[in-house]
């Protein structure tokens, strides 16, 4: 599809429609994921999987992030799940929607929460020393056709100077197979195609390390839209 026509779909993005479908979200694992719970577990392998061709993870011969970052983080199903299970001693979160950060309040590796869109969200200073606070990882998932292709080059780079050296950004996220990007009207976003995430990496200032497609979902792979796993580092 021409940039034209991408650009039409994410020009009809609405922050707030987008925010009202979520409010009327449950705050579970089956209202995170559209009506699919099932498909958690495999996600959750498949992203563990990835993780550890980058020497990421807790079993012998891997090393932890420190201090990781998930951008849209709804309730918690990524932070605690893969994040916090084996793969970072501390995870920030990012989510626009208060009754879903309800559900990480004290909860044990979750650092500071960030209620507001990856829109806004701005690198901060750390509470202990005034720095800049900074991510030996960065995961993104499920949540960034709510931006439009500029917010969305805007926020990358804003993960990019909070990375520390060698520090990997992951976007995990629906891809379509229409050739082009496609607007939903039912949640306000839009499904970018393989090209257009190439091309907003490009525009962030971000070199691609590896894709892979997720595997795994069985009989449901027909039905679901294919995922991708993009791992991404500075360019420059």
């Amino acid at each position: 599809m021409s940039d034209t026509a991408a650009e039409k779909a994410d020009a009809r993005i609405s922050r707030e429609h987008g925010r009202q479908y979520w409010e009327g979200v449950d705050a579970t694992v089956d209202g995170m994921l559209g009506g699919f719970p099932h498909v958690s577990r495999v996600d959750l392998r498949g992203s563990h999987n990835f993780l550890a061709k980058f020497g990421i993870g807790s079993k012998p011969g891997l090393r932890m992030a420190a201090r990781a970052l998930e951008g849209g983080a709804g309730i918690g199903r990524i932070t605690k799940g893969l994040l916090l299970d084996g793969i970072a001693s501390e995870v920030d979160v990012i989510e626009p929607i208060a009754k879903f950060t309800a559900a990480l309040q004290d909860t044990p590796g979750v650092g500071r929460i960030f209620t507001m869109g990856l829109e806004d969200w701005e690198p901060p200073s750390d509470d202990s020393d005034g720095k800049p606070r900074t991510y030996d990882l960065v995961w993104v998932q499920w949540c960034v056709g709510h931006l439009t292709d500029e917010q969305l080059v805007e926020f990358l780079r804003r993960c990019k100077a909070a990375l520390n050296p060698d520090g990997l950004i992951v976007v995990k996220e629906n891809n379509t197979t229409s050739g082009g990007d496609e607007f939903d009207e039912l949640d306000s976003a839009v499904t970018r195609h393989d090209d257009s995430f190439r091309r907003i990496f490009n525009e962030a200032g971000l070199r691609l390390l590896r894709v892979e497609l997720q595997k795994g979902f069985g009989a449901l792979q027909r039905q679901l839209l294919p995922v991708r796993m993009y791992a991404l580092r500075p360019a420059e």
